[in-house]
């Protein structure tokens, strides 16, 4: 999955739902992999942060910059997650420097939360098969 999010280039959207059921969809930059079952995303204090607090099921689409429909569809359940300033930055600037961008201290202003996922499945972006993680 690592692999995958470092050199994969398109746009992302998370999708996630309040406890009534009450759907969001939001634009969200890649995940960060931090293990094989493991993501996480920075996440401002928003709508997507108050779902997974209410129900803790994601669901991650991938679109790769590609001819045709290339992708990943992460399915997504909430394990946790912190606030801790010095870990986000510690993040960003780490996958700003594998992604060959500048990272920019200004971009942690306001509270952020380091939010936690378990990949529970990877489908293609087209199609119904599962993939490992």
């Amino acid at each position: 999955m690592k692999a995958y999010f470092t050199t994969a280039k398109g746009t992302g959207v998370l999708a996630t739902a309040d406890k009534a059921g009450n759907v969001n969809a939001a634009i969200y930059a890649r995940p960060y992999v931090i293990d094989a079952n493991t993501v996480a995303f920075v996440m401002a204090d928003r709508r997507s942060h108050a779902n997974v607090c209410e129900n803790p099921s994601a669901a991650y689409l991938f679109i790769e910059e590609a001819e045709g429909y290339a992708g990943k569809r992460l399915y997504l359940t909430k394990t946790g997650e912190e606030t801790n300033p010095a870990r986000v930055a510690k993040l960003r600037a780490e996958y700003a420097k594998e992604h060959g961008r500048a990272y920019c201290p200004a971009d942690d202003a306001g509270t952020v939360f380091l939010v936690y996922f378990r990949i529970d499945a990877v489908r293609a972006l087209v199609g119904d098969a599962e993939e490992q993680p």
